[in-house]
């Protein structure tokens, strides 16, 4: 069943244009140097002529008309929010709001119109998938804004989006191609593309993008959204890629296969025809082949193409997006620091010294830190805090072997990203998440704020138990200087060696160096290579010298 949560029109609206002359007239004095204020402008006259009662054919004309100039001005107002640590300032957070509001305002604006071919406005009875994709089109828009940005949204954008689908199916419309002029891969498009675009982009994990990859998958999407097709039924193949899943019932977007049980409700998106295109694609041009040949873009590298290539099918054909381990509920107040010198200070009990001397401050507190896992008092936590070496409040709410979810007790605190380095302990030395008490250093996957305005991360732990060094290059730029460095132990049972944690930028590959442990033992080591790399670090490979 449609719901379409309209507001009466009100006779005393007043926009600056009600049909499409004087919308073009309009347009054509508005100001796009200046995004922020014709922003602005945007978003209230629409909203005004949304409120104004007319015909339904001079508003879904007029509609038609401002979506170039909607598009732009959202394209590059939106640029300020790409991979922005969470939550969002005042000012990014006021262009976040009204991005959005301006996407459901041309919602709103079709929905009128959908509205009136509902209930038999003939001047619209041509219109109806139209209509439909439209309204797809532009919930798709705030939906993904939301995931993009890493904010929480009201369960009901969902809801409304697989409602306006259902609405297409049941009224044969889903094929019906209709033109958009604004699109300039598939001028033709219908429901069920527009749909299958929106939960693909959605599931691609649009918060860990940058800008030119989002241009990216939006161009690919929009041609292969083509190639695979809304089913309700689905068959397994052993080796192929698992179909995704879509309940129209639901409140939430794309599933894996296996997390569903079937209903009537339930429609399936045979993933198979895209996987093997991807990979295609992906070999070609590892054998050569240029990504203009593969009609992927004329500004981007092969490699570049390969990796986001690789990540896409990891994400749509390969449950990249199902949690590894299983995760069970855990009631745990724990503390929380991030960036590398932090977290060294709360390791070691004292702030990092990159000279030589005085580096032994504080040994015996390194020494307690590395065979408990913890402070030997409270005190020294309260005067790395005083020393601007902050500690935050968070909950762990559920955890398994390989990570866990935790939300920070308060609305204030630092920002962080996504690929960030972080490490916690329990508040209570006398109980443990998992049974550790010792220090946990991590990797946020994910990062977003609910719906109460509460940062919540997801942290996939690093092996090995952690413990505060300093590392000396003997050659290169700034040799004989110390740096701050996290030395995560062996782990026989995953055959698992020794790594380095170092700020991003530090490590170069075969340097000499010298790493200090807190029990005074300094060693000759040589760096390996990277093994893996976050915003903000670089784990590395080493060997005893």
């Amino acid at each position: 069943m449609l719901t379409l949560p309209l507001e009466p029109t009100d006779d005393l609206a007043d926009p600056a244009f009600k049909d499409p002359d004087s919308c073009s007239k309009w347009l054509a004095q508005l100001q796009l140097t200046n995004l922020q204020p014709a922003h602005s402008k945007l978003l209230f006259q629409i909203r005004e002529f949304n409120r104004c009662p007319m015909r339904s054919p001079e508003r879904l004309d007029t509609l038609e008309l401002l979506r170039e100039t909607v598009g732009y001005v959202q394209e590059y107002y939106a640029r300020k929010l790409t991979a922005k640590p969470l939550p969002l300032n005042e000012s990014e957070m006021t262009a976040f709001a009204g991005i959005v509001q301006l996407w459901l305002a041309m919602v709103l604006g079709y929905q009128r119109c959908l509205q009136a071919y509902i209930t038999g406005d003939k001047l619209l009875a041509d219109h109806g998938a139209l209509l439909c994709q439209r309204c797809l089109q532009y919930s798709g828009l705030a939906i993904f804004e939301h995931l993009r940005c890493g904010y929480e949204f009201e369960p009901k954008l969902w809801r409304q989006l697989h409602e306006l689908f259902s609405f297409a199916e049941k009224s044969g419309l889903q094929h019906v191609e209709v033109p958009d002029p604004l699109n300039t891969v598939q001028p033709l498009v219908n429901c069920e593309s527009t749909y299958i675009k929106i939960l693909l982009a959605c599931y691609a994990r649009p918060a860990e993008l940058n800008r030119f990859q989002l241009q990216l998958l939006d161009g690919w999407l929009s041609e292969w959204s083509t190639t695979v097709t809304v089913e309700r039924s689905f068959s397994l193949s052993r080796g192929d890629a698992q179909p995704l899943a879509a309940d129209l019932a639901s409140t939430h977007g794309l599933l894996p296969i296996k997390s569903v049980v079937h209903s009537e409700n339930m429609r399936y998106i045979a993933m198979v025809p895209l996987s093997k295109l991807l990979r295609v694609k992906i070999i070609l041009m590892q054998q050569g082949q240029t990504p203009q040949h593969q009609k992927l873009g004329e500004n981007c590298t092969a490699h570049d193409c390969i990796e986001f290539l690789t990540f896409l099918h990891q994400c749509w054909c390969e449950n990249l997006n199902t949690r590894s381990g299983d995760r069970h509920p855990v009631e745990q107040r724990t503390w929380l620091c991030h960036k590398l010198e932090n977290i060294y200070a709360h390791l070691s009990g004292k702030p990092f010294n990159k000279s030589g001397n005085g580096a032994r401050n504080g040994n015996a507190a390194n020494r307690h830190i590395v065979s408990t896992g913890r402070m030997s008092s409270d005190s020294a936590e309260r005067v790395l805090i005083e020393k601007d070496f902050p500690l935050e409040a968070w909950k762990v709410e559920n955890a398994s072997i390989m990570g866990a979810k935790l939300t920070r007790e308060n609305m204030d605190g630092s920002r962080l990203s996504f690929n960030q380095l972080v490490a916690f302990h329990p508040v209570d030395a006398t109980t443990s998440v998992l049974g550790v008490t010792a220090w946990i250093l991590g990797i946020s996957k994910w990062v977003n704020v609910t719906l109460t305005g509460h940062l919540r991360i997801g942290v996939q732990y690093l092996p090995g138990a952690v413990e505060a060094v300093r590392i000396a290059v003997e050659d290169g730029p700034g040799s004989g200087n110390y740096l701050a460095a996290l030395l995560l132990h062996e782990v026989p049972t995953l055959k698992t060696p020794p790594s380095l944690i170092l700020e991003h930028g530090c490590f170069q590959p075969d340097l000499p160096a010298r790493m200090e442990r807190g029990n005074e033992e300094t060693q000759k080591i040589k760096l390996g290579f990277c093994v893996e790399r976050g915003i903000d670090f670089e784990r590395v490979s080493f060997s005893l010298d």
